[in-house]
């Protein structure tokens, strides 16, 4: 097995979009091969529903595929071809746009307000982009959830990780997509696919993500969960860490523990041309697009 060490690390930076929705940006829009085959990751997270409530009205997708992953509160959604339902706590929307949809998403917080989630950009194949659209609406109850003998928590949203595979199919970039959750002190092993591109975005506790067996600079005292670590390399709420080549992840949770999101794909390798919430490979494609939005043949009919 060979370390994946930590390539980079960033906050995610506070954006404003939809129609006034605050939430952070942990990577999008900007030099598509650093994460490729993901585009973009929002993190929804707010207590405060004026912060949230305008939502996502009506607006196109196409050539790409997004990802809703919901922790508290409930999102409606709702499409050009009829598609209507709600997205609960620890559901997951995934929805392939492909050749093209128009929809809204409206979040709506749960009784104490709190609205929490993020959304995922997956770039699609030159050969996928035009696919027929479509969904794959899945309740918290069926997402699978591993918890091994140290109290480490696992759900596997889409791929197979511990001899469990996710509910979520059929997916070009044939991702790993995991929530989890290590408790306070443990340090862990996760393998991943040496052909795919990983990150990592922290979002509870703390973690380090470095190899702890090599020392250097400033150590945490021992009444610290995380003895041995560099406390340089601890990664806290809202941090992207991005990973270099490797088949495996080595994980030591701080003193309050951690949860983090952990994806991985085999990127494409395509060139992108991208325009908002429309990815295509080339700018004749995206000016295709544009017009087909103005003449009204953006949402293909329905086969037959």
């Amino acid at each position: 097995m060979t370390f994946r060490p930590v390539r980079s690390t960033c906050a995610a930076q506070p954006t404003t979009e939809g129609a006034g929705v605050h939430l952070h940006r942990a990577f999008g829009p900007g030099d598509p091969s650093e994460s490729d085959p993901f585009l973009l990751l929002d993190d929804f997270r707010n207590d405060d529903p004026a912060m949230y409530e305008r939502g996502f009205p009506w607006h196109p997708h196409r050539g790409i595929e997004t990802i809703t992953y919901v922790l508290e509160g409930i999102v409606e959604h709702g499409d050009s071809l009829g598609n209507t339902g709600l997205l609960g706590p620890g559901a997951v929307q995934w929805m392939t746009a492909g050749s093209g949809i128009l929809h809204q998403e409206m979040p709506r917080g749960d009784v104490s307000g709190r609205m929490h989630g993020f959304q995922l950009w997956a770039n699609l194949p030159s050969n996928r982009k035009m696919t027929a659209p479509r969904y794959q609406d899945i309740e918290g109850k069926d997402i699978p959830e591993i918890v091994d003998d140290d109290g480490t928590k696992v759900r596997v949203i889409t791929g197979s990780f511990w001899g469990r595979t996710g509910p979520v199919d059929g997916i070009a970039a044939d991702p790993l997509y995991l929530d989890v959750s290590v408790p306070p002190g443990v340090r862990k092993t996760l393998p991943v696919d040496a052909r795919a591109n990983a990150f990592a975005y922290v979002f509870a506790g703390s973690v380090s993500f470095r190899d702890a067996s090599t020392p250097e600079g400033i150590w945490i005292e021992k009444a610290f969960a995380g003895e041995g670590l560099n406390i340089r390399d601890m990664s806290g709420n809202r941090t992207l860490v991005r990973f270099d080549a490797g088949d495996e992840i080595t994980v030591t949770a701080g003193s309050e523990g951690a949860r983090f999101l952990c994806v991985s794909g085999r990127p494409i390798q395509e060139p992108v041309a991208w325009h908002g919430p429309i990815v295509m490979n080339t700018r004749e494609e995206l000016m295709q697009a544009m017009r087909d939005l103005k003449n009204g043949t953006f949402v293909r009919p329905r086969p037959s």
